[in-house]
């Protein structure tokens, strides 16, 4: 055989190597209902990926209802979610949550007999939503599924949400909605604002952010700190009573070696508070004589045992230093917009003591290698509760935690927010705490939210180009600095004063970085690039804020005021003739039940596509409806105040989308 032969045979055994791994991918991400092993490798099918994702919406929502018949004790909670229509007047409507009560009961109706049915509603090309649980009920009562759809149908009561009902296909129920009902609703939100769904207020308590004393916040701080204040203003606007904790790294054996060296920087520091202006340089100071020098390495210790007895003159160092990093922290969460309440690892020392007296005393620890461990069932790690040198960990301090905010801040559901590297340790957290008893699933809810690796645009972990964790501040100002630029590329700074000019450039730098993260599939890796972000086309804040001051620009080029649009909505319910006005109606009721799923798994990034999708909606809408006609001359002729109440809806629905998400907007850009 020639070298060419040889070549060429080469080649087909190195392209028949990739097909067949290309195949056996395909087959995994079968088995295992996901498209991520195909995507990491490059190897994507688009029909299949198309497919696949298909698929796990379909499951998504089959979980939820499985999820909540479960927790009904297997019994249909129609009868707790179907409101009357007065229960509407005040606050608006989860249309499809509604819609899968009726349904439910629906079932529960036609067949007494089936256990657990589960209702599958969705939007459809032919009526407004679409049930199609007649084919899965058919399938396990071994019956016709048109017929079981048309049993189903003649056994929805009369309701107000639903104008008509007929049946397509095998089995599918059409439904459409009752116009007089999405009137009231829309007229509603002009009116009222935008009011959150219907839902069981609990004690809700947040960990999130959680930098380190004397370290400064970086990149690696700002996922959590962006996801997690967005979390906590969806519970408080639904009504949740929260509690938003900042876990702040306030104790440990570095704090000897900053306090010894601030008794040599500083010695005066117990009455004349120490000017340190860069507490991380300060860090690497004392962390660089700590590994050199041998007489200071002792001091360190000796500092540590006498912060850890409180020793007073130890404890006013301690608190000076923590002092100035929460100062630092403060300015940070300032400019992002971020509340939180200080509670760091000291408050929970005696805690800690008390938990590993009683673990002790119930026989839950075991001896391994000089520790003291906590093993639990469906942990395939325990827990290290007492070092081998008698010390605490991480892991003692978390589990005083849970006990804590279970126990004295009576928390209902405790979420905690950090990156997905930590999920082990929170499994293993969670079945331990279950065992000791303070944590008991049926009772309260826990929510570990993990997020994925910010990442440079090389694909690699965000750093500088010296190889350093990029700071946040750092992070924030170049973020001004692009907004800046970009706003004067298009001319902003001369069609606005420069207190407009100011408060755009802040909305959008600080906008486009948080909706960048939070419109991402928080599990995953995201590439950070301003050059994306600041682009204002697509699914980005620049464009989305550019938007709502475009709709907001529609009723003060008519010369009329936001509160006049309100009265306009107060002398009669707004009219959806034009398809392109019904269809933006049903777009901006979908929020209430956008809500209600970001509490069933805490991913945010489905409200950023429902914002982009009501910007697309309103787009449509205000290409095929005229709400302010002009002659040629440009003068106004006819005022569409109908339309004009839309519009204030619209703007309303975005303004709270981005309140959530934790963006300031402008009325002009």
């Amino acid at each position: 055989m020639s070298e060419a032969e040889l070549r060429q045979h080469h080649l087909r055994v190195v392209k028949m190597e990739e097909e067949a791994e290309r195949l056996a991918s395909s087959l995994g991400a079968l088995m295992t209902g996901t498209a991520e092993a195909l995507e990491t490798k490059g190897l994507v099918d688009k029909e299949l990926t198309d497919l696949l994702n298909e698929n796990k919406k379909l499951k998504y929502r089959t979980n939820i209802l499985k999820r909540r018949v479960a927790q009904m004790g297997g019994k249909s909670s129609s009868s707790d979610t179907i409101l009357s229509p007065d229960s509407f007047k005040d606050q608006m409507c989860n249309i499809l949550g509604q819609l899968e009560g009726i349904f439910s009961r629906a079932i529960q109706s036609a067949y007494p007999e089936a256990t657990s049915p589960v209702v599958q509603i969705q939007l459809s090309k032919h009526a407004d939503y679409q049930c199609n649980a007649a084919m899965a009920l058919a399938k396990s009562l071994k019956k016709n599924p048109r017929e079981v759809g048309e049993k189903i149908l003649n056994n929805v009561a009369t309701n107000p949400l639903i104008a008509k009902m007929d049946l397509s296909g095998p089995g599918f129920v059409n439904v459409f909605l009752n116009q007089d009902f999405i009137r009231q609703q829309v007229t509603n939100l002009v009116m009222k604002g935008v009011t959150p769904p219907p839902t069981t207020p609990m004690r809700v308590v947040i960990d999130f952010s959680s930098p380190n004393i004397a370290k400064e916040m970086h990149v690696g701080h700002l996922r959590s700190t962006v996801i997690g204040e967005s979390i906590a203003r969806l519970m408080e606007f639904l009504g949740h009573n929260v509690l938003r904790l900042n876990h702040l790294g306030d104790w440990g054996t570095q704090f000897g070696m900053l306090i010894a060296h601030l008794q040599d920087k500083f010695p005066n520091f117990a009455t004349s508070p120490p000017p340190i202006s860069d507490l991380q340089t300060f860090y690497k100071e004392s962390k660089a004589r700590f590994d050199e020098d041998e007489p200071f390495k002792k001091r360190a210790y000796e500092a540590v045992v006498k912060l850890q007895a409180h020793d007073p003159k130890h404890i006013k160092g301690w608190e000076e230093i923590c002092e100035i990093s929460k100062k630092e922290f403060k300015k940070v969460y300032k400019r992002l917009g971020v509340v939180l309440v200080d509670r760091g690892e000291s408050f929970y020392q005696s805690r800690m003591e008390d938990i590993v007296k009683s673990l002790g005393a119930a026989g839950m620890l075991e001896e391994d290698e000089g520790r003291k461990v906590m093993f639990a069932e469906g942990a395939d790690i325990p827990l290290t509760i007492v070092k081998s040198d008698g010390g605490f960990t991480y892991d003692t301090s978390d589990m005083a935690c849970m006990k804590q905010r279970i126990e004295e801040e009576l928390g209902q559901w405790l979420i905690y927010v950090t990156d997905a590297g930590q999920s082990q340790h929170f499994k293993t957290l969670f079945a331990c705490a279950k065992k000791v008893g303070f944590y008991a699933p049926d009772r309260i809810r826990v929510s570990h939210v993990p997020f994925g690796v910010v990442l440079g645009e090389d694909k690699k972990r965000f750093k500088t180009r010296s190889g350093e964790t990029v700071r946040l501040v750092d992070l924030l100002d170049e973020g001004l600095q692009r907004s800046e630029e970009k706003l004067r590329e298009k001319e902003r700074d001369k069609a606005l004063t420069q207190e407009e000019f100011t408060r755009a450039r802040d909305a959008v730098a600080y906008g486009c970085v948080k909706y960048a993260d939070l419109s991402h599939d928080r599990a995953r890796d995201y590439v950070f690039s301003f050059d994306r972000m600041l682009d204002f086309r697509g699914n980005t804040a620049a464009y989305l804020l550019y938007a709502l001051t475009r709709i907001r620009s529609i009723a003060r080029t008519a010369g009329v005021s936001s509160e006049e649009v309100v009265s306009m909505a107060q002398k009669g319910t707004v009219e959806l003739d034009h398809e392109k006005e019904w269809k933006l109606a049903r777009t901006l009721l979908k929020l209430p039940d956008v809500l209600i799923r970001i509490t069933d798994d805490l991913y945010l990034h489905p409200l950023c596509e429902y914002l982009y999708e009501v910007s697309s909606v309103f787009t449509e809408f205000y290409d095929n409806c005229y709400c302010v006609e002009k002659d040629s001359s440009g003068k106004i002729v006819k005022i569409n105040n109908n339309r004009l109440v839309l519009c204030e809806a619209t703007a309303a629905v975005m303004e709270k989308c981005f309140f959530l998400l934790g963006i300031n907007t402008v009325s002009k850009m």
